[in-house]
């Protein structure tokens, strides 16, 4: 599969306070989240080296009404602890990215409302607009937004590179998991340092 730089895009997916920082609503349910905060730094390397490349960023974010009114089964039936603990409301710090995430004046920000960044949001037309067909990506949770994600990016015919270490969950098994269905169906994963030679390059074979 050949990474085209002059049609990427880089997307950073779900680098929020809550799933990537101590105070987040993730980690007040008691789960660690020291592989997503690790994961979230490396995006934001891989961020920075996509602008200088000339590469279109977009960060995503999953955020949800006050009173939840919107969440669905996600947030009432399958994931009800983050609702308990107050987390992803939009306009919170919680749903906020993490500090280190800026946000350069060409970047791009999608709030979503599901696991996906292509459900119910303004993320494929973006990608028609600016004439993208290939999406470099990372965020977390892997198993999840990532996953998600991943999945849809490839049924649409998106040439999908997913970098293994800019992408973090709370349990390595089910990382592992994600990264090894991505790879058998939907796209290729790459390394941190794979990803950096294609961006500098401008092209690659994986």
């Amino acid at each position: 599969m050949k990474f085209d730089a002059s049609r990427a895009a880089f997307l950073a997916i779900d680098l929020q306070q809550a799933f990537c920082t101590g105070t987040g609503s993730v980690a007040r349910q008691g789960r660690d989240i020291t592989p997503c905060r690790d994961a979230a730094l490396r995006c934001i390397e891989l961020a920075d080296a996509a602008r200088r490349n000339g590469i279109p960023v977009i960060w995503t974010k999953i955020a949800l009404r006050p009173d939840y009114a919107d969440g669905g089964l996600m947030i009432h039936e399958i994931r009800p602890g983050l609702k308990e603990a107050g987390g992803i409301k939009a306009g919170t710090d919680d749903a906020a990215l993490i500090a280190e995430a800026v946000v350069a004046p060409g970047d791009f920000v999608i709030d979503k409302p599901r696991n996906s960044a292509f459900f119910s949001s303004s993320l494929e037309s973006l990608l028609h607009a600016l004439d993208v067909r290939c999406l470099l990506m990372g965020g977390v949770t892997t198993s999840m937004c990532v996953e998600s994600t991943a999945r849809d990016a490839g049924q649409r015919d998106y040439r999908t590179f997913v970098v293994r270490d800019a992408c973090g969950d709370f349990a390595q098994a089910r990382h592992d998991a994600a990264l090894d269905a991505i790879a058998f169906g939907f796209g290729r994963v790459i390394s941190g340092n794979e990803a950096f030679a294609a961006l500098d390059a401008g092209e690659a074979d994986f």
